[in-house]
């Protein structure tokens, strides 16, 4: 058996003084240890087979402030009941609680209770009672701790200790539930306490002092088990949404891209007309898209670049397309949105910089009216990147997509075919999931079409990508809700992994 340190010796010896087994709170008294002390010896003692340590529940009921005040006045059913009484036995609820002179916010409470006891009978606003009933349980409760101050509940009768819980549950008493413990000798360890301990006084740190008068030789040094499990610490850590934030804008800062942010309010012309999207499609309905109330319009880019859209969109200008055959309209074009997606910035960004070679990031945030549920939210954060360079093709842009996911830990990233608005050709990128043995879409990509670069001067081609920020946080933490991600649960954030 390993040797026993200071406190274990004393807690131990107090144990045979107060006749092998005592509640810690008198062990703590007689021996004055503190109360972690000792608990930290008994736990090393019981390890050691030489106590053990019986644990049992006690829960501690007294009176509520508004427990305090009915167990003076009366329940307000039984001020009731009295006041019935007293105005003959039958009289309007209005009546009665006058009668009573009963404060407003106890007047539906105690009509409630005066139904659910029996007490009277109701007819319309009319109440009827045959006589004053003896006391319930609940009233003898709130009596007696009126009277003790506080019981245990361990203690009391089946019967009060279901009027307890009701009285809980009317917030009249409250509940103060703890753990009392109990050390007691094991037969090893009298055993040991028999044959003779002799607490010896040990010292925890070696000081210079020690060390240069050589005391150190004479005293006893406290052992420290290296191995013991330590308290658990939370140190502060990034937030997972925003680490993984993080780690995208490396991967992309590390493959030569610049950052660019942009305002979350927009004008629609950026964020549907400049991409061209019709002025009657359905994406621009209140249904999908979030409308600034005030102030409603903001202004419009230089006359050139309105007009070589709003010409693209009627007949496809110089593009070779036909457009979209209608009568396209400034007013629209003007109203204030929430943008729907960060291509907004984008492609102001592009219309200010159409000389290559340009590539871009941004992961921002975007809004878009979804009905709340497990994989949609309102607000969301979007990732999008750019390369605007000469000759630049598809096959550049599957590289790009590919290095970058590969340096977010998506080894096995795949690309099919696929349609998206103003990029021709288009594809959607895919990632294999082993844990979920199945593909995941992460985005979508392409080359932005004449329709969307011709009216801004941009003659060479343009790579872009975009996808959802948080359908590639839940992959990576494991999370099947992405509200969840936002729910700033403190457990789930500590217990989170740090994903570098």
């Amino acid at each position: 058996m390993s040797e026993l340190r200071e406190n274990e010796q004393k807690t131990m010896l107090t144990l045979e003084k107060l006749g092998g087994r005592s509640p810690v709170a008198q062990i703590v008294k007689t021996s004055g240890l503190a109360h972690a002390a000792v608990m930290r010896a008994a736990l090393s003692l019981s390890t050691k087979k030489l106590l053990q340590i019986h644990e049992q529940k006690q829960t501690t009921i007294a009176l509520s402030e508004e427990g305090k005040q009915h167990a003076e006045k009366g329940l307000p059913e039984r001020r009731s009941i009295r006041a019935l009484i007293k105005l003959g036995g039958e009289a309007t609820v209005e009546e009665t609680v006058n009668e009573a002179a009963l404060e407003e916010d106890f007047t539906t409470i105690a009509s409630g209770w005066l139904h659910r006891k029996n007490w009277v009978t109701m007819k319309g606003n009319m109440l009827k009672t045959s006589g004053e009933p003896p006391m319930e349980v609940d009233e003898k409760l709130l009596s007696l701790l009126q009277e003790k101050g506080s019981l245990i509940i361990e203690s009391i009768s089946k019967e009060m200790k279901s009027a307890a819980y009701v009285l809980k549950k009317r917030k009249l008493i409250e509940m103060d539930e703890k753990t009392l413990r109990e050390l007691e000798l094991t037969d090893t360890g009298w055993k040991l306490v028999k044959r003779g301990i002799k607490a010896v006084e040990e010292v925890s740190q070696l000081t210079p002092e020690l060390i240069l008068s050589k005391k150190w030789q004479k005293v006893k040094l406290r052992k420290f088990d290296v191995t013991a499990p330590g308290p658990v610490v939370y140190p502060g850590k990034i937030h997972p949404m925003q680490e993984i934030i993080q780690m995208v804008r490396e991967a992309f800062l590390e493959m030569g891209f610049t950052e660019i942010r942009g305002s979350i309010v927009q004008t629609a012309f950026w964020n549907f007309d400049a991409l061209f999207q019709p002025q009657d499609h359905p994406a621009r309905e209140m249904m999908d898209t979030f409308y600034l109330a005030q102030p409603k319009e903001g202004r419009l880019p230089r006359k050139n670049f309105v007009d070589a859209v709003a010409k693209t969109h009627e007949n496809g200008w110089i593009t070779g397309s036909r457009g979209w055959q209608y009568k396209w309209g400034p007013q629209e074009a003007k109203k204030l949105i929430m943008r729907t997606h960060t291509t907004a910035v984008t492609i102001h960004y592009l219309a200010e910089h159409r000389e290559p070679p340009v590539k871009v990031f941004s992961v921002d945030r975007i809004y878009r009216n979804e009905r709340l549920d497990y994989k949609h939210l309102a607000e969301l954060y979007q990732i999008e990147g750019i390369i605007m360079d000469k000759n630049v093709t598809l096959r550049d842009l599957i590289g790009t997509l590919k290095e970058f996911y590969l340096k977010l830990g998506l080894k096995r990233v795949e690309f099919w075919p696929s349609y998206f608005p103003y990029t021709e050709p288009s594809a959607q990128a895919t990632a294999y999931v082993p844990e979920l043995k199945t593909w995941i879409e992460l985005c979508g990509m392409g080359i932005f079409r004449p329709e969307v670069v011709a009216p801004f001067g941009i003659k060479h081609p343009v790579l872009a990508w975009g996808g959802g920020l948080e359908r590639l946080v839940m992959l990576k933490l494991g999370v099947d809700d992405i509200r969840f991600l936002y729910k700033n649960d403190l457990g789930w954030i500590r217990r989170s992994p740090v994903c570098r």
